[in-house]
């Protein structure tokens, strides 16, 4: 089984912080976003994967390379705005020559789900999620049986509340090539991409048979307030050991991640709060927030917030006389 990860976008919607490191490298509780996806596919008992980067990707292949040295990995280069169906397509020689059943995997999504069962199972298999606003997703359409009848992407009038979740098993690579071979010959895209949801709807036409499995909890990282969400979600889920961290006159508020060589003194820090490495900080209260490695924050009060690497802040040092009666709201 190889496994395909798509993560060339530039993630417009956390920038600034996508300005300088790709979505995939943004640490959710204690790791990047990359990270969960490969060590739960590693796991399930993936050991090939098919990387296809583009802005900043050599940070994403320097990252996989160093910190998963035991599997076999390829990176190939997007250029953007062409769409996941037209990512996917150029791992075809990578799949094909082998006629390998594929996993496909965003690169920005994290979800509960058992890989190992997916995998096991002779079928296509696609996840799904019911939302509140199915717009910005594709969006599945199910018989009383659990198969996909009908897929659109990012319709204006959705066909059900059903979003596809990205995450996918394809036992017939060889006809999903195909239909994106077929697509991308003829130019026919969807909101000016080539989308993979074509791509599946072309093989439903041909009549390959797709099933759906029901996704529990899934977190699409794209945005700042899902990333603090999901930071929180698995911070109490890894239960992090935090009686290990001392630092001077600090409290910690569980649940917390906090990385190697950080200098921290006068803090309160939690609960929700994930730190890298090597930052300082100094006179802070900290709670459910993201920390990125190598910053400095002195005398700052921050809820919900999401700072990036090598970030510097210095908030106000106030020296106060105050006399008897009196009010004053710095808010």
């Amino acid at each position: 089984m190889k496994a395909i990860i798509p993560v060339a976008g530039i993630g417009t919607r956390l920038r600034p912080h996508t300005h300088t490191q790709p979505k995939a490298l943004i640490p959710i509780a204690g790791k990047p976003i990359i990270a969960h996806i490969v060590d739960s596919l590693i796991e399930a008992g993936v050991n090939e994967f098919v990387f296809i980067i583009g802005y900043l990707g050599d940070k994403i292949e320097e990252y996989i390379q160093k910190n998963y040295p035991s599997i076999t990995a390829s990176f190939i280069i997007q250029t953007t705005g062409k769409g996941v169906g037209h990512a996917i397509w150029l791992a075809k020689e990578n799949i094909l020559q082998n006629n390998s059943e594929i996993l496909i995997v965003f690169g920005d999504t994290i979800a509960d789900v058992d890989l190992k069962k997916i995998i096991a199972e002779p079928y296509n298999l696609l996840g799904i999620k019911k939302v509140e606003d199915p717009r910005q997703f594709g969006v599945a359409e199910i018989d009383k049986d659990g198969n996909i009848v009908k897929m659109v992407e990012k319709p204006s009038i959705p066909v059900s509340n059903l979003a596809l979740v990205g995450i996918y098993k394809i036992k017939d690579s060889h006809a999903l090539f195909e239909a994106l071979d077929s697509n991308i010959s003829q130019k026919k895209t969807t909101h000016n991409e080539y989308t993979l949801t074509d791509a599946l709807m072309s093989m439903i036409h041909s009549g390959y048979k797709f099933k759906s499995f029901d996704v529990a909890n899934w977190y699409d990282c794209g945005k700042k307030d899902i990333l603090l969400e999901t930071n929180s979600i698995l911070l109490k889920r890894l239960n992090y050991d935090t009686t290990k961290y001392k630092f001077e006159n600090t409290i910690i508020i569980p649940p917390v991640f906090i990385g190697n060589g950080c200098k921290i003194s006068n803090c309160i820090i939690g609960p929700n709060v994930s730190i890298g490495d090597e930052a300082i900080l100094n006179y802070c209260i900290l709670k459910e927030s993201i920390i990125g490695p190598f910053s400095q924050i002195e005398y700052a009060i921050l809820e919900k917030s999401l700072i990036g690497n090598d970030a510097t802040l210095c908030g106000n040092k106030q020296s106060l006389n105050i006399g008897d009666s009196t009010e004053i709201n710095f808010g």
